[in-house]
């Protein structure tokens, strides 16, 4: 399926739309702009109506886990106050027409216009349902058009949203292309590439390298890599709750997510300690899973493919000699004696780790390009000391445990303003 010009195509009309799209972009850049007051309108009632439960049949039909929590959150990224917030934020006053300054030396005077970087290439990933529809939108927020490759797990929920947004304003439909290509295509990607100034890619080190090789040269590449979130503990404010919200949060996430737990650190150097912390929280894990147990077939199935290739890998490496699992009814935590931040078998299965804070920095700066998110879990007097060599380590979001996946208007995205990246400076001699 594919959207542009605010209309639905077969997939087979690829090739024809492809052959016109770089003169609809030139014609569209060169005649139109785009108000972000009246995307930010749109969203909000978009977001309104969702809130009001008209789409509700629709994301249930798309999004069968957690369609409430999936209804919450649109909401808040739609929500106009939140989109103006943002934008005041991360630009300034945008979208002031210029403004005048007075160099110390040179021109007595020059305007300083915030504008569009041009063309944005959405390549998004597949690990949050409508994650590249609101990619999108921080591109036409920035007056931006906008081209997208969908991931292959998308649902079609994308599309509708987008579609559902264009109805409501018609000016963004101009604005707004949407391919269901295949990552195989590479060909179509490169057409798409081609006639843009600006990569925006979602994924991991791979889909990086990938997207690296197809961009044209003088194109800016974006990169939204995948990011690794962890836990640390070195004692507690209130215990049962803190372990309590943690295990919810891995247990709600699937581990799915940039800002997921994959690894707890304890503060502490005996093995013994972390075999001690498995055995106190797996029954924590275990009532989070109860709450909210995995149904789908196909992450069932990857769990346990996960675990078994992880055991042969333990009977096999020495690298993961030493490792102990520690195992619930649908969950489990694994003692782990080295200190390197890695990805989970995700679904509920949690690596433990051994991390004392006079090593962390240490520890972290291996994959300081990887870092996100952190839930803190310490006493009260040891959190600005803590939250203090957690940034130093390279890590850009320190939240308490349960909130370790939860978003704030005004955040950053992995340490940067995502709009920021969006827009150039021209300067202009007056």
């Amino acid at each position: 399926m594919i959207l542009a010009g605010g209309k639905i195509y077969e997939t087979s009309e690829q090739p024809r739309l492809l052959d016109s799209l770089a003169g609809e972009i030139s014609r569209t850049r060169q005649t139109l702009s785009l108000d972000p007051e009246k995307v930010i309108n749109a969203a909000d009632k978009l977001g309104k109506r969702a809130a009001a439960g008209e789409f509700s049949g629709m994301i249930s039909e798309f999004l069968p886990d957690f369609p409430q929590e999936y209804l919450r959150l649109a909401g808040e990224y739609l929500n106009g106050e939140s989109l103006r917030f943002r934008l005041k934020q991360e630009l300034g006053e945008y979208p002031a027409a210029c403004r005048t300054i007075a160099p110390p030396y040179g021109l007595e005077s020059a305007e300083v216009r915030l504008l569009p970087l041009g063309t944005l290439f959405h390549i998004a990933a597949g690990n949050m349902d409508g994650l590249p529809a609101f990619s999108v939108l921080e591109g036409l927020l920035t007056g931006n058009v906008n081209t997208l490759k969908l991931p292959q797990a998308d649902n079609g929920i994308t599309v509708e949203i987008l579609r559902r947004l264009i109805e409501i304003e018609p000016e963004i439909s101009p604005f707004v292309y949407v391919f269901d290509t295949p990552s195989t295509d590479v060909p179509a990607m490169k057409r798409m590439a081609e006639v843009s100034d600006g990569i925006v890619v979602w994924g991991g080190d791979e889909a990086v390298r990938a997207v690296r090789a197809l961009a044209p040269p003088g194109a800016k590449l974006i990169e939204w890599g995948h990011k690794l979130g962890f836990a640390y503990i070195s004692g507690y404010e209130d215990k049962p709750a803190e372990l309590s919200a943690l295990a919810k949060h891995i247990i709600d996430t699937r581990q799915l997510l940039c800002s997921s737990c994959q690894t707890i650190f304890i503060d502490a150097e005996d093995m013994e300690e972390i075999r001690a912390f498995c055995r106190e929280f797996l029954p924590y894990l275990e009532a989070a899973a109860h709450e909210a147990p995995v149904n789908d077939i196909g992450a069932a199935a990857e769990i346990t493919l996960r675990k078994y290739s992880a055991r042969l890998e333990e009977h096999i490496g020495a690298e993961k000699s030493g490792r102990e699992e520690f195992r619930g009814e649908r969950c489990s935590l694994t003692a782990c004696p080295d200190s390197r931040l890695e990805l989970s078998y995700m679904y509920g299965s949690c690596l433990v780790k051994p991390l004392p804070r006079e090593q962390i920095v240490t520890a972290l700066r291996e994959c300081a390009g990887n870092l996100q998110t952190v839930g803190l879990l310490c006493r009260r007097e040891s959190r600005g000391e803590l939250t203090d060599i957690l940034a130093a380590a390279g890590v850009n979001r320190i939240m308490r445990a349960g909130n370790m996946s939860v978003s704030f208007c005004g955040e950053a995205h992995d340490g940067e303003y995502p709009l920021r990246r969006y827009v150039r400076v021209v300067n202009v001699e007056k």
